[in-house]
């Protein structure tokens, strides 16, 4: 069966060189009894994509059972996947078939494969060297005869190499690996999988057909889909439902999508939660700030060196450094002040060059370099800039909301 047919028999969308390259590897590989790994993010297709390897295989007439390994408790994966004997544990009241005895003779797809416990990893390993296994609280030895396609969204070598998961275990599962591209990666397949979903929820609701103008599309088409096609599908569905004017515009779609905005902070927020981070995020923007100023002056110091101490001078002939040196100057009235200083002249009408003539009293002013200092700073600063309003303050400073409040409380602004 050639790649058309197969995208028509199992509702596939798209024509993107990596969605084609995926079918062809499944298709290929069905009619063996090889384990696959399939791979792709939440939300890709990867379940259709161990049906097709199902369908197209000697077992198409056996039970196809689905897993979903994260979803069930540690506790009792076991009796989920193996059954168990009556008594073997608290409310074990009657013995029980596991999946892997009720697909005999079909296939088992365990979606989430990385989120099986250690222990489990080991039975599963014997079934798949074996096809031995034993139900909890049994020593009677099992056999099943039961194709295995494994799927993850995480990067499983990663989790090897931390010790979360056997590495025999993931040489045998990953016999034929099956990468699914992203949506993201299928930009010319967006529009026409919107286009489809849209057409079955109008049919289903029975309202109007939906029309995107080009602002609508582009947008839909540089919009990185972290859900992939199940956001898709779902903001289509929204769109259908909720937009009263059926030629949808680039400013409407918006309302459906999320905004993404993230903090601009020098710094990359992983697995830990943003709260967490919240004090060095902070410190690392007073840091950076003081970090510019220095390299600012020392340009302003070098100028001056090279100009024989003349500072008037220099600075007249380089307005920006004021502006730079005196940006964080909070002046009466919250208003943003440019210096500018013109080169002055002699009423005597001597030379306006003449070091003799600028005479300054100088005052040297010691800056506090307290951090809590700088962090009272930028909230204020933050805060006035956005007239008190401080969801878009915390924004700006790259913290929660709940943080900001929390520092205003400890500083007493």
């Amino acid at each position: 069966m050639d790649t058309q047919n197969i995208k028509q028999r199992f509702g596939i969308i798209g024509n993107s060189p990596l969605l084609n390259r995926a079918i062809d590897i499944a298709s290929q590989v069905a009619p063996t009894d090889m384990s696959v790994l399939i791979t792709g993010e939440s939300g890709s297709g990867k379940e259709v994509f161990s049906q097709i390897i199902h369908q197209m295989s000697a077992r198409k007439h056996g039970s196809f059972i689905a897993v979903n390994c994260g979803a069930i408790p540690e506790g009792t994966i076991d009796s989920e996947l193996f059954g168990h004997e009556k008594g073997s544990f608290t409310g074990a009241h009657e013995a029980r078939k596991g999946y892997f005895e009720v697909a005999n003779g079909g296939t088992i797809f365990l979606d989430e494969v990385a989120e099986l416990p250690l222990g489990t990893q080991a039975r599963l390993l014997r079934i798949l060297e074996s096809g031995e296994y034993l139900r909890v609280g049994s020593s009677k030895v099992q056999k099943t005869d039961v194709r295995i396609i494994a799927a993850t969204n995480v990067d499983v070598y990663n989790r090897v190499k931390n010790g979360k998961f056997r590495e025999d275990l993931y040489y045998r599962l990953n016999t034929v690996p099956l990468r699914i591209p992203a949506l993201q990666e299928r930009k010319e397949d967006i529009y026409l999988l919107f286009r489809k979903f849209s057409a079955d929820f109008s049919d289903k609701y029975r309202s109007p057909s939906l029309h995107l103008e080009p602002d609508a599309v582009q947008i839909l088409t540089n919009y990185s889909w972290p859900g992939n096609v199940r956001q898709l599908k779902n903001i289509a569905e929204q769109i259908c439902v909720l937009e009263k004017d059926r030629n949808v515009t680039g400013p409407a779609i918006l309302n459906y999508i999320p905004n993404e905005s993230g903090s601009n902070l020098p710094m990359a927020i992983n697995s830990q939660s943003k709260e967490d981070f919240t004090e060095r995020d902070i410190l690392y923007k007073v840091l950076f700030d003081m970090k510019k100023d220095m390299v600012e002056l020392k340009k302003l110091v070098a100028e001056i060196i090279q100009h024989g101490g003349n500072t008037a001078s220099v600075l007249a002939d380089n307005p920006q450094y004021i502006n730079q040196l005196y940006r964080d100057v909070e002046l009466p009235g919250g208003h943003e002040h440019t210096f500018t200083i013109q080169q002055p002249t002699p009423s005597n009408g001597s030379n306006a060059n003449n070091s003799d003539y600028y005479a300054h009293d100088a005052e040297e002013v010691e800056e506090s370099l307290s951090l809590i200092d700088k962090e009272s700073d930028l909230i204020k600063k933050a805060l006035k800039k956005h007239k008190g309003k401080r969801k878009f303050a915390a924004q700006e400073l790259g913290i929660s909301e709940r943080t900001l409040y929390r520092k205003i409380k400890e500083l007493s602004l």
